[in-house]
Formats: C-alpha cells, sequence, structure tokens
C-alpha cells in the first residue's frame, strides 16, 4: 500500500468517526433548545406542609405555566433531606430530576461522615428562591420580654431552660447553637422528630423556647400563643417590621434559612440557564412576591455562581459551629 493511500485511508476513518457524531449534536442542541418535552420531577427532601414543601410547589407552579410541561414535586423525606438528594445526585442529568436545595444540605457535609455523595461536587446549583428567618420564641409564661432578657435569664438559669429543636442537627438546632456559642448561655436541647411536635410543646408549656421558621410559628405569634422575641436574620422581616433582629442584641449575628433550585452535575448548561431565567421572572413576578410574603419571606434572586457561593460560605460556617459545638449524628 502507497502513502497516499495510507494517508486517504486513514482521513477516510477520522472523517467517518466524525460524521457519526453529527446526527447526535442537532439532537442534543434540539433537546436543550425545546426543554422541558414530558414532565420534571422537583424532588423535596421533607414532608408535605412545611415551608420547604410550600416553596416548592409554589416554584413548581409557576414552572409548570410558564414552561407548558408538568413540574411534579414528590416527598422524599428522612435523613435530613439525604434521601432526596443522592437520588438526584444518581439521576440522569438531563434537566428532568430536580432538587429543592436548602440550607440543610450546606449542614449535612460536615454533620454526616459517611455520605454517598459530595453536594459541592455532584449537584449544579441552578438558582435561589426565598430566604425566611426564624424566630426565637418562648412560651409567654417565661418571664423575658426581649433578647437581653432572655439571655440574663437564661445564664441565671444555666442548664433549666428547655430548648426544643426539630432535630439534633437540623438547622434550628444549629441556630440555637450559633446563638449558645455567641452569647455564653447554656440551654437544655431537646431534641423532636421535627419542628411540629416541638411546637406543639412549646404552646403547652412543656419546653420554653424555641428557634423556628417563621413560617410555621407567625400566627402563634400574632394571635398571642407564643411570644417573640426577635427574628434570626441579620435585619428585621417585612412580616413583623416591630420585632427586632438578634443581631441588634448580638453583633453579627445571622441565621436566614434559605431555598434554592438545583440539578445533577453534568446537566446541560442551556437548561440550567433556562431554568434559572424563569425563576428570576417568577421572583420578579408581583404574585409571586405577595405569596412569599405570606410566609414571612422574601425572594432571593440569584443566579447559578452567586448561588453557588453562597451554598459554598455556609457549609463552611455550620462546619465551624459544629466542630465548636461537638455536634454529632446518632
Amino acid at each position: 500500500m502507497t502513502n497516499l493511500s495510507r494517508f486517504s485511508r486513514r482521513r477516510l476513518l477520522r472523517l467517518a468517526a466524525g460524521a457519526a457524531t453529527l446526527p447526535a449534536l442537532p439532537r442534543l442542541a434540539r433537546a436543550q433548545k425545546t426543554y422541558p418535552t414530558r414532565s420534571v420531577l422537583l424532588l423535596v427532601g421533607y414532608a408535605a406542609g412545611g415551608p420547604t414543601d410550600i416553596c416548592a410547589r409554589l416554584m413548581a407552579q409557576w414552572l409548570s405555566q410558564r414552561l407548558g410541561q408538568q413540574f411534579v414535586v414528590e416527598n422524599r423525606s428522612g435523613a435530613g433531606s439525604n434521601i432526596a438528594t443522592e437520588a438526584v445526585v444518581r439521576a440522569d442529568p438531563d434537566g428532568y430530576t430536580l432538587l429543592l436545595v436548602t440550607q440543610s444540605n450546606a449542614i449535612n457535609a460536615t454533620l454526616y461522615r459517611h455520605l454517598n455523595f459530595d453536594f459541592m461536587r455532584d449537584i449544579a446549583p441552578i438558582a435561589g428562591l426565598m430566604q425566611a428567618p426564624s424566630l426565637l420564641e418562648v412560651n409567654p409564661s417565661l418571664p423575658v420580654k426581649s433578647v437581653a432578657e432572655f439571655i440574663a435569664y437564661a445564664k441565671a438559669n444555666p442548664g433549666k431552660i428547655d430548648l426544643g429543636t426539630a432535630g439534633n442537627g437540623r438547622p434550628p438546632h444549629m441556630f440555637a447553637e450559633l446563638f449558645m456559642a455567641m452569647t455564653g448561655v447554656n440551654l437544655n436541647v431537646v431534641g423532636y422528630r421535627g419542628g411540629g411536635p416541638a411546637l406543639v410543646d412549646l404552646l403547652s408549656g412543656q419546653i420554653q423556647v424555641m428557634f423556628e421558621g417563621i413560617t410555621s410559628s407567625i400566627g402563634y405569634v400574632k394571635a398571642g400563643k407564643l411570644r417573640a422575641l426577635a427574628v434570626t436574620s441579620a435585619k428585621r422581616n417585612s412580616a413583623l417590621p416591630d420585632l427586632p433582629a438578634i443581631a441588634e442584641f448580638v453583633p453579627g449575628y445571622d441565621a436566614t434559612g434559605w431555598f434554592g433550585l438545583g440539578a445533577p452535575k453534568g446537566t446541560p448548561q442551556p437548561i440550567i440557564e433556562r431554568l434559572s431565567k424563569e425563576v428570576a421572572a417568577a421572583l420578579a413576578d408581583p404574585g409571586m412576591k405577595a405569596r412569599f410574603t405570606e410566609l414571612g419571606a422574601e425572594p432571593m434572586p440569584m443566579g447559578p455562581a452567586e448561588f453557588g457561593k453562597l451554598v459554598a460560605d455556609d457549609t463552611k460556617k455550620w462546619a465551624k459551629v459544629i466542630h465548636t459545638a461537638n455536634i454529632k449524628m446518632d
């Protein structure tokens, strides 16, 4: 065989190999351009009815109407949202399985030592959705009416005030641990299987204090059944504008809950960008803003890069609290 023949044969094989990939490229481009062409699954790591679930359903309804396909919310609760997260990590990165990302994902990266995934590595951030503080709230029988009075009372009664949490390592627990670390108070932490049972015991006086989400508590506060001392965010919340922030008494304290949207790593960038764009439109919509306000929440418009940075920063923040308080899973 001549050199020319060998050259022609090699060139022909390269051209043939390249041509074999060409049909796939237009198909991929069309799929991304027309996304979605079927229903999309949005996994939530908590039970129905809570703020995470409500946020997911509001966004799913918006996306369904805007994109012409059903965005179906599925609750897979358990292990602090790790079950739902792992299901999304293992899903095909095609944009048809999404995750309602929460602060728990940032906390769990340190809290759980043997996860089958690395959240920052395996989940692609899409967009921020909303943020909502918790309330430092007490049963009205506790003789305190401000954060300063609560700190003084707690220091005078170390370990005698029962603090209810939604479970070991959950955001309300972490918010309380941050508060204790920054103020030097010692509260008796009582873990429950979820915020609901703890809230029931707070209302009845079985426990005296909680750091609980504003969406779950605002009705009881307005009805006078619970006494809110402050919000956990760095600034006051528009839903309770007369209520101070803990930071007004404890400079630097900030423990705001947040929610966002994520997808399996490797999801095509055009799909992520389209979802991010639609989320941004939702958060700018007056009707959606009004719904968030009803929940005591605020829109958190963030694109993929900014939302990814928030997750990374919060992962570092709560890792320090976990190590300082020596929090371990049972």
